[in-house]
């Protein structure tokens, strides 16, 4: 059944935008992260780029968690201290993930000074003859008097500290220390460290709470996304840093986002709470347009590639039970859409479940933001032939156009997510999103309740799906569970540390 959506009504937003032209990451990054001017205000919990060192090269960082530890497993509260050891779930943990980066080259591996990051460490850079450098500055998050306890035991002791620690983190104070907010300047300091260094490829092996902070610090992200941008144990995310023609701290992009050897849409908790509900986002597979030219972007089907990765995503969302599943209404995304409706449909002859799984599919114009790019693409392609990132030449008008229209989608889909929570079991309460990997940029943007400036600042590639969980239900916030998931495309998958198209950007 195909229908239409209609969004909530919603404001065009204003902000302002600087002149500039600059070398992509890839073809779905957009602005780069600048210092905003001096009027520029902004929202509470954003931070200014902070300024990194020059580097003279594409460097690509790699953050990984530890596997599962002994207190992991007891539920007690670890801090920086170090009497926790790997379980043997945390051993295989680390062994799937030598075995998922065998393959991959680095030049370098950091690591915390503890026992648990330094085992999953040794065991990830095996044979390697690198040495491995222990970073002090990686420990994990320091609590204080909360460590060793069980989390019982803390809300017992403390009261409402503890409540505080789950409920307002970055206000969080024990002991005369502010925990969250001393490690979000530690990161920073990694990140002068990691990127003095002349490695282009860099491992780096550390802890929930740290890794989270590395990557939040890196995009200009504040204290108030702590708990926000989820790290499973030995879950992996990837930075990437590129030089700026003029010099200067480099431009930043986050590739991915805590890809684990587990299905990224399987209900386990969300930064130690039970998802409520999930949107997943699914890129579109791969069409002409995403290797040649633009003239007729959004209106080619799938190619070859992209097929298989329809399939291939559409097997992957079996062990979801969809409850709804929207999509833009250009080719490539109705053709992906209908590839996992017709798999749902089939799950009984598959082996998933014992009846067919009827799913309501429904088409979004808000979603369709490809004739906004196709304007911009025709008027700067007349003036630079070659491609640069999704957004970067599009003018203001375009901008407020493409920020707009996706809010709009972004708060339909919360209405739709909403509505299933209501009416659905706890298992289907879940919206599935098919469109071009530039409306889900737009649309995580909105999550995270970032600025358009924001958007560069993420990458997502064709056939790759993103999972945004809602611990406290659609009107709460969202947190990122993972971004440009690629494993289930198997040999299709995008390499680590091995880019498939110029080195020299990754």
């Amino acid at each position: 059944m195909l229908s239409v959506v209609s969004p909530l009504p919603g404001q065009s937003p204003h902000f302002r935008r600087r002149n500039r032209r600059v070398l992509p990451v890839s073809c779905s990054s957009v602005w780069e992260v600048e210092k905003p001017p001096a009027d520029f205000d902004l929202r509470p919990g954003l931070r200014c780029s902070p300024q990194f060192p020059e580097i003279r090269a594409a460097k690509r960082v790699v953050l990984v968690r530890h596997g599962q530890s002994t207190w992991n497993e007891e539920g007690r509260i670890q801090g920086s201290s170090d009497h926790s050891v790997l379980t043997a779930k945390g051993e295989s943990q680390a062994e799937t993930s030598r075995q998922m980066l065998l393959g991959d080259f680095f030049d370098v591996c950091f690591t915390s000074p503890l026992i648990r990051s330094k085992r999953t460490a040794e065991v990830i850079w095996d044979s390697r003859k690198d040495n491995v450098i222990t970073e002090p500055d990686l420990r994990e998050i320091d609590l204080y008097s909360f460590q060793g306890l069980l989390k019982h035991e803390g809300k017992e002791k403390f009261g409402s500290a503890y409540r505080q620690w789950q409920k307002d983190a970055e206000n969080f104070q024990i002991d005369g220390h502010y925990p969250v907010r001393e490690l979000w300047d530690r990161a920073e300091s990694c990140w002068s460290k990691i990127l003095a260094h002349e490695g282009r490829s860099v491992l780096v092996v550390a802890h929930n709470a740290v890794n989270q902070a590395l990557v939040a610090t890196a995009i200009g992200l504040g204290t108030k996304y702590f708990r926000i941008l989820l790290q499973s144990n030995c879950g992996l995310s990837v930075l990437d840093f590129v030089p700026r023609i003029g010099g200067g701290s480099p431009r930043i992009s986050l590739n991915r986002l805590n890809q684990t050897p587990n299905s990224p849409v399987a209900h386990e908790s969300s930064g130690g709470r039970k998802t409520n509900a999930q949107i997943i986002l699914v890129c579109h597979g791969a069409t002409q347009s995403n290797e040649a030219a633009f003239s007729d972007i959004g209106f080619e089907p799938l190619n070859m590639l992209g097929v298989i990765q329809s399939q291939k995503t559409a097997e992957l969302l079996l062990d979801l039970k969809m409850s709804c599943l929207i999509c833009s209404p250009r080719i490539a995304s109705a053709d992906t859409a209908t590839a996992i409706c017709e798999v749902q449909e089939a799950a009984d002859c598959l082996g998933a479940d014992c009846v067919p799984r009827y799913v309501e599919m429904k088409k979004m114009l808000e979603l369709e933001v490809e004739p906004i790019l196709q304007r911009a693409l025709k008027i700067s392609r007349k003036s630079n032939p070659i491609r640069v990132g999704w957004f970067d030449d599009l003018d203001d008008t375009s901008m407020v156009e493409l920020w707009s229209q996706s809010r709009k989608a972004w708060h339909s889909l919360l209405q739709q997510l909403s509505n299933n929570s209501e009416s659905e079991p706890e298992s289907e309460r879940n919206v599935v999103v098919v469109a071009h990997p530039a409306a889900h940029i737009a649309l995580i943007a909105h999550c995270l309740k970032l600025t358009p400036e924001w958007t560069g600042s993420f990458h997502l590639d064709t056939g790759s799906i993103s999972v945004i969980d809602f611990p406290d239900g659609p009107e709460g916030k969202g947190v990122l569970r993972c971004l440009n998931y690629t494993a289930h495309l198997g040999r299709w998958s995008i390499p680590v540390t091995r880019s498939p198209g110029n080195d020299e950007e990754f």
